[in-house]
């Protein structure tokens, strides 16, 4: 392509819509063509988001009033349940990145057991590639519609499947115990989510059947050849970006740290500490990486794994450009590769 690749943005008023025009404001490869969004449509974008009031954009608009004809790639950051009508309805030869989890579950009867509702796009199911790009790399670069994971899945598949695979772990004791940044509950006003509800305090949600889980479920077991099912207990933390998982494992440390440093040897978003050392939601903020470290624990033969990213970047909208980058030719890490903001 002799020219940047024609964007558009469906559901640009979310934080991972804001976050999508964030990093292609700076992307050589891309240009924003289109911004939708249906309570907000004929506002500009720095009235709903005023930090990226110095960017020429287009006024959002309603979803009907994009001539899709001009765009060569659309990111759908629609609320889970409404991306599958939505992307039915979209040009047949349109790629596509899905942020929501419409099209995350292979099985339409598993994604209906787990979202409590039938698939509203069945037919699409079999096309869409899971969007975990380092595992996916081939399938998504082909793809057309690649169904993004979710941010607390991909800290921990990140954190687990080299792992799984190589099988030195105990796959009937792995337990994931992971703490969220606020942002990941999206940015419509809900009462467990405001200020006063979450700061100065720290406490486990969804514990029983977190959706996240099935993801778990589905690349694990694909991973192992045989059915794994992993504790998952995620926690809802004070700050608003960031995702740190806490990984317990029956296994060597030495050696799980050892296959985790050669599994990712070669990504370049992918950084294995030295053995001994744990990450910081502080040093992948606002970045594309994702943080891994591997420490003993005091009882022999079990080991702690340490997973650390920026849910709205490497565990969302990063992931999605990753992923865009693939599927229109474009080099990987183009777009991608800001240094984490700190302090």
């Amino acid at each position: 392509m002799d020219r940047p690749a024609r964007i558009a943005i469906l559901g640009a008023s979310g934080y991972t819509g804001a976050e999508l025009v964030r990093l292609i404001a700076t992307h050589p490869g891309m240009e924003v063509a289109a911004l939708t969004a249906d309570r907000k449509a004929g506002m500009d974008m720095a009235e709903v988001f005023p930090h990226l009031r110095h960017l020429d954009l287009p006024k959002l608009c309603r979803i009907s009033d994009v001539d899709f004809s001009g765009i060569d790639l659309a990111f759908c950051a629609l609320p889970h349940a409404t991306s599958q009508e939505v992307i039915r309805d979209l040009p047949r030869d349109l790629k596509t990145v899905d942020l929501s989890a419409d099209f995350r579950l292979r099985d339409p009867a598993v994604y209906a057991e787990w979202y409590g509702h039938e698939h509203l796009a069945p037919a699409l199911q079999p096309e869409a590639v899971y969007g975990l790009t380092e595992y996916y790399r081939d399938e998504i670069a082909r793809a057309r519609l690649v169904a993004c994971t979710g941010c607390n899945s991909a800290t921990g598949l990140l954190g687990l499947l080299p792992v799984v695979k190589a099988g030195v772990v105990d796959l009937d004791e792995i337990i994931i115990d992971l703490a969220t940044g606020v942002s990941g509950a999206g940015r419509a006003p809900k009462e467990g989510t405001l200020h006063t509800e979450v700061s100065e305090g720290f406490h486990a949600y969804n514990i029983e059947r977190h959706r996240h889980t099935a993801e778990f479920d589905q690349e694990f077991s694909l991973a192992a050849g045989r059915d794994v099912t992993v504790t998952f207990t995620p926690h809802l933390l004070p700050q608003n970006r960031g995702i740190l998982a806490t990984i317990y494992v029956k296994g060597a440390p030495e050696e799980i740290h050892k296959v985790l440093a050669e599994a990712y040897a070669d990504e370049p978003f992918i950084v294995v500490l030295p053995y001994g050392e744990a990450p910081s939601t502080r040093h992948v903020r606002g970045s594309n990486f994702c943080h891994i470290g591997v420490v003993r624990d005091r009882r022999d033969g079990r080991a702690r794994i340490f997973s650390a990213l920026d849910n709205l970047t490497k565990g969302s909208s990063g992931q999605a450009v990753q992923n865009a980058n693939l599927m229109l030719g474009l080099p990987e890490t183009q777009g991608l590769m800001m240094a984490p903001l700190f302090p």
